[in-house]
């Protein structure tokens, strides 16, 4: 992966996690926020940890943010300040642009002064408990369209020592209706794997369909 260099504005919960793993990633990360505390807490964990305000064009300029390749805005309850600091990079004409919104009207303005990639974490969190509440084994889930996603589901007992044709995964139109993506075992990952694979304790399986289908995966 190629090295980019990414500012981060807004140190919250989501922010600082972003800027994390990017920095864990290998990636050169400036993380700002208005906040002393939160600025000092990511010392040795980012690039470089910048007290300033990302709605001021100097304080920007002054740390180089119109040469970075990417800006992820993670600002939370100030959506003015979330939507004036994404202006500012975009007329510093950052190649791509992350935000966090915090309800349906802030995206939609993101949306429309050109935001590249518009994140509803709490709605999207909410929707994966909804897919995950009654199913255990199913630990993730990405909507791709409506009524269809993306799960990731721990292989359960009753599925040990079995290969996916007598399990049902022999295509979608087989028992569960659910396309097997992929298997993972360990560090080893198996894209598209053949029917005949036996599943293992321990095995992650990256199933694709439609929610009602998903939803009706054993427990």
């Amino acid at each position: 992966m190629a090295k980019r260099q990414v500012v981060v504005i807004g140190l919250g919960r989501f922010g600082s996690g972003v800027a994390r793993s990017l920095y864990n990633l290998g990636h050169d990360v400036l993380a700002m926020d208005v906040n002393d505390d939160r600025v000092q807490s990511m010392m040795g964990q980012v690039t470089y940890p910048v007290s300033g305000n990302a709605t001021n064009e100097t304080v920007l300029k002054e740390l180089g943010v119109p040469d970075y390749d990417a800006a992820v805005v993670a600002v939370g309850s100030d959506i003015p300040g979330s939507v004036m600091a994404c202006v500012l990079l975009k007329t510093m004409e950052i190649p791509y642009i992350v935000a966090r919104a915090t309800n349906e009207l802030h995206g939609i303005t993101l949306e429309r002064i050109g935001v590249d990639k518009v994140i509803h974490p709490e709605s999207e969190m909410g929707v994966r408990l909804a897919h995950n509440l009654f199913n255990p084994n199913l630990q993730e889930y990405l909507e791709m369209a409506p009524n269809f996603g993306l799960s990731r589901m721990k292989v359960p007992p009753q599925f040990v020592d079995k290969s996916l044709k007598e399990l049902g995964f022999s295509s979608p139109r087989d028992k569960y209706g659910l396309a097997v993506l992929a298997i993972r075992r360990g560090n080893d990952v198996t894209l598209n794997p053949d029917i005949d694979d036996r599943l293992r304790s321990g095995d992650m399986l990256m199933l694709a369909g439609r929610d009602e289908l998903l939803e009706r995966l054993p427990s």
